[in-house]
């Protein structure tokens, strides 16, 4: 175990070696196939029901579907970065333990604390989401006017929101192969309204709407996007504003960047997958070649139905634009309507499989000692039950109470951080462990850790500078509790020292 205190690193046989640990033992019964079902769970969702029009209509203008592109580049590149380590590595945990491995403790736990943020935010985000797309499907069976929300005082709360967290926990408790089944016939479903949007919206495309391609840039002014809300390479470069131009289109690639995440939630799930060495790549590749194709199909098909002008966000009636709307501005209703129930089903699994990404980084968190040790403990169904609740608990707060597009922006910065940190981990393995058997192997090293890094960190350039304060005030508090619990806890630490570890039923 080298290093000591602030880097000592935790060998890749201890991690291994640590899955079989009675009590935290997780059930290995996930296939590829169950691996790429989740990751298409997870990630179509979000970008396409909740992003693609309004981030047409209030950043890129028809160009959206370029955005989408630059994204997928991004995470092509880190996806590969991921494989690598999980076949390698292949224990619960994802960027946590790769950064553990090759950083050190300290590291490791940022890298955790930034993960909480990624996940469990992201899934309070989209949960926000499927309480919308409740509110509307309701509407079409009580009448307008049914709401998911209601003020409590000055506190505005989202029932709709904390109804799925709940609901989505306890099958997550349950176990993972059933979640797995859950979400493969739901996945099913919103695929499939997918497919419909495109086909059923290939009639309505008028090309005069894809002109101008990338609109002018917005000039600065009530509505543009300025000071600590415009984008943060639009601040250092000068730009006045991040709406549309060439400042829009980059601030939309790191706006859509949402849509993605959770490939890497396929990492995550290692520990509990039969071969991972050959079914992690395999899931993360599949799910991400599906979903980057969908997406910017749906994208072209969406801006060219409606000018782009017509999805921005209005204030008069506060609404953000959805997939439907473009259905809904051509007449047809009722392809609105089956969008929305398609949205609803497909948001559901989103949340479930964000949720299940969390709730695994917390159980490797509370097995090296970094969290309470009591969180690792594994229940008769073979899932970290108290994890579980934990998670559910905190990400119900988080959607019941606060806004969507905050958490929205908060999750990319966390998540880009998290590739940035894997694609370096790489190189350093590849430098300290070269012996190591990898089942999977990033072509053209150092070449493309090296492009991952950079596309990441481009791409974080181009979120707000309120993001960034809010993303550094998020680690500065990971910060204080290291130091303040968790280095004092630390289960590598101890053994370090000779003591005797609690047992996670403590």
């Amino acid at each position: 175990m080298p290093g000591n205190g602030l880097w000592r690193t935790k060998s890749i046989e201890q991690s291994i070696a640590d899955t079989d640990e009675p009590g935290t033992k997780l059930r290995r019964n996930l296939s590829a196939w169950d691996l790429t079902v989740f990751g298409v769970a997870v990630v179509i969702g979000a970008g396409i029901f909740t992003l693609t029009a309004r981030t047409a209509g209030d950043f890129a203008g028809p160009s959206v579907s370029l955005a989408f592109v630059f994204a997928a580049i991004a995470c092509a590149l880190a996806a590969l970065c991921y494989a690598e380590f999980a076949s390698t590595v292949p224990v619960a945990g994802s960027a946590y333990t790769f950064s553990y491995a090759t950083f050190g403790e300290f590291m490791a736990w940022i890298i955790g604390w930034d993960l909480i943020l990624e996940l469990a935010v992201g899934a309070a985000a989209v949960s926000k989401g499927w309480s919308a797309y409740l509110e509307t499907v309701l509407s079409y069976i009580f009448g307008k006017g049914t709401k998911t929300t209601f003020e409590l005082g000055p506190i505005p709360v989202d029932w709709g929101a904390l109804l799925v967290v709940l609901v989505l926990a306890t099958l997550l408790a349950v176990g993972t192969k059933l979640s797995s089944r859950f979400s493969m016939v739901i996945t099913g479903i919103k695929v499939a309204v997918v497919l419909f949007v495109i086909v059923l919206g290939i009639f309505y495309i008028k090309g005069s709407n894809y002109t101008p391609f990338i609109p002018d840039a917005q000039p600065a002014g009530e509505s543009a996007s300025t000071g600590v809300d415009q984008s943060l390479f639009s601040l250092i470069a000068g730009g006045g504003s991040s709406a549309f131009g060439v400042f829009g289109l980059l601030a939309a690639a790191s706006l859509v960047f949402f849509a993605f995440i959770g490939f890497d939630i396929v990492a995550t799930t290692a520990e509990e997958t039969r071969n991972p060495q050959k079914a992690v790549p395999r899931g993360i590749f599949g799910s991400l070649a599906i979903v980057t194709v969908l997406y910017v199909a749906v994208s072209l098909v969406v801006v060219g139905m409606v000018n782009y002008k017509e999805l921005a966000t209005t204030a008069g009636d506060g609404g953000k634009k959805t997939l439907a709307s473009a259905f809904a501005a051509n007449g047809v209703d009722w392809a609105a309507n089956i969008i929305s129930v398609g949205a609803l089903a497909g948001l559901t699994t989103v949340v479930m499989v964000l949720m299940l990404g969390q709730i695994r980084i917390i159980f490797a968190m509370s097995r090296d000692g970094l969290m309470p040790r009591g969180l690792a403990k594994t229940g008769p169904t073979g899932t970290p039950m108290r994890a579980t609740i934990v998670v559910g608990g905190l990400v119900a707060v988080a959607a019941t109470f606060f806004p969507a597009d905050k958490l929205e922006e908060m999750v990319n910065v966390g998540t880009l951080f998290a590739f940035v940190l894997v694609s370096a981990g790489v190189l350093v393995l590849r430098k300290t462990r070269p012996d190591l058997p990898r089942a999977f192997r990033v072509p053209w090293v150092p070449v493309i850790p090296i492009l991952a890094i950079v596309a990441c960190l481009w791409l974080m350039l181009n979120l707000t500078v309120l993001t960034w304060l809010r993303f550094l005030a998020w680690m500065a508090l990971g910060v204080v509790i290291y130091f303040a619990y968790s280095r004092r806890r630390s289960l590598l630490g101890k053994q370090n020292k000779g003591e005797v570890p609690t047992s996670v039923s403590d």
